[in-house]
């Protein structure tokens, strides 16, 4: 009995270990944007995407279902998924059209929850960005490159509920009120401002969007802050492209500092400030590499750098090694033009990464049918990692 009773008192005295769940975090540039599903030089209206959603025939899209199906994730970021303020025919159909529906045998998967959000693909900024002489150029005088309005949008999707009223966007934060933002050091080669002043007055940072996005997981709230920053080429010796991505990333490192370096930043709502809680992720085809590329090593290198920010453990690839033999960053690469470009970035304090990949299969492999080339899916590769979240 005595040593009963000690036995019990030295457990009384053991702190619990909280139990993790662990949560598959994933980003995938899915290519899914209507000039996808026409011949090349073919104008697009805007409504091939939801069309070819709404047969669930087209071999593109089953392709990407089928590969979101293989992997699993819990929460998954679509980069170049077209908006439209019309469910129904967007992501809802993309979710009971394709991903619940098997593909060639692999198991049906479902999302109950998803977010969306209008982008600054093709909305007109009425004012000459592209210095043709005119106001009116589509795709070049829009906020960011896109022939209709919600061209490469994106999506999120979660099997956990989405705090949808909690959600902060910031597509229409001007790029003049980013303080030591590059927007004045785009110059033409003459040394003037590329920019006129009516176009700085209007100008926004984000090409696409830069949500704040929180999701339950268990009680937990975790932030998703997604965005798609331009690629830093299709420009001139001005550099607007790779400037505008540098500090389109760099707003990310900006919100998660908090405090008064964030205290420039509002959202749509204008609701100022950045994020004062430590328990997020960062997703998106960034379109930069602290290593490689045309763009601001600078700006990717110093999100990575971040104290906050967990970017020790590197998603690799068999097939990526393989497709970039003489390089030795191959294994790291998540895009068929040989760079890592798309990203899942924990908060350290969000948990351990325990597991992390990119979807690339060898030539040897079956699944290799799904990534062979442009069309099959996509020319990005899905990024994921394990997060185990504790309670």
């Amino acid at each position: 009995m005595h040593r009963i009773f000690g036995l019990l008192v030295l457990l009384v005295g053991v702190p619990l270990v909280a139990e993790a769940k662990t949560v598959r975090i994933a980003t995938f540039n899915v290519s899914m944007e209507a000039s996808n599903y026409l011949p090349k030089g073919v104008t697009p209206t805007g409504q091939e995407l939801f069309e070819n959603l709404q047969s669930g025939e087209n071999q593109q899209i089953k392709n990407i279902a089928e590969i979101i199906q293989r992997v699993r994730p819990d929460i998954i970021l679509l980069n170049e998924f077209d908006y439209t303020s019309d469910d129904d025919k967007g992501v809802k159909a993309f979710i009971n059209h394709y991903l619940a529906v098997s593909q060639l045998g692999t198991k049906s998967i479902d999302y109950p929850y998803y977010y969306t959000a209008p982008v600054n693909t093709g909305v007109p900024s009425g004012v000459d960005l592209n210095h043709n002489g005119t106001s009116t150029d589509n795709g070049g005088d829009t906020f960011a490159f896109g022939l209709y309005p919600g061209q490469y949008g994106m999506v999120l999707l979660s099997r956990y509920p989405i705090e949808s009223e909690q959600a902060r966007t910031f597509q229409q934060f001007l790029w003049k009120d980013m303080p030591n933002g590059l927007l004045n050091s785009v110059k033409t080669e003459e040394g003037a401002d590329w920019y006129s002043p009516q176009a700085k007055a209007i100008f926004r940072l984000s090409s696409k969007s830069h949500w704040d996005v929180p999701i339950s997981i268990d009680g937990k709230l975790v932030h998703v802050l997604a965005s798609h920053p331009t690629p830093p080429v299709f420009d001139g010796p001005e550099n607007r492209n790779g400037k505008r991505n540098h500090d389109e990333i760099r707003f990310w490192t900006d919100y998660i500092s908090g405090g008064k370096t964030a205290d420039y930043i509002y959202d749509d709502k204008q609701q100022k400030g950045g994020l004062n809680k430590d328990h997020f992720v960062v997703l998106g085809d960034l379109n930069a590499s602290a290593e490689e590329g045309d763009g601001h090593k600078d700006g990717i290198g110093s999100l990575l750098k971040n104290s906050k920010v967990n970017s020790h453990n590197v998603p690799t690839s068999a097939g990526g090694a393989v497709h970039s033999p003489e390089n030795a960053l191959g294994a790291s690469h998540t895009a068929f033009w040989r760079m890592r470009a798309d990203y899942v970035l924990p908060s350290k304090t969000l948990g351990e990464v325990s597991a992390s990949g990119v979807f690339w299969p060898t030539p040897e492999e079956d699944s290799y049918r799904l990534i062979k080339n442009r069309q099959a899916s996509s020319d990005h590769r899905l990024v994921w990692a394990d997060v185990d979240i504790s309670n």
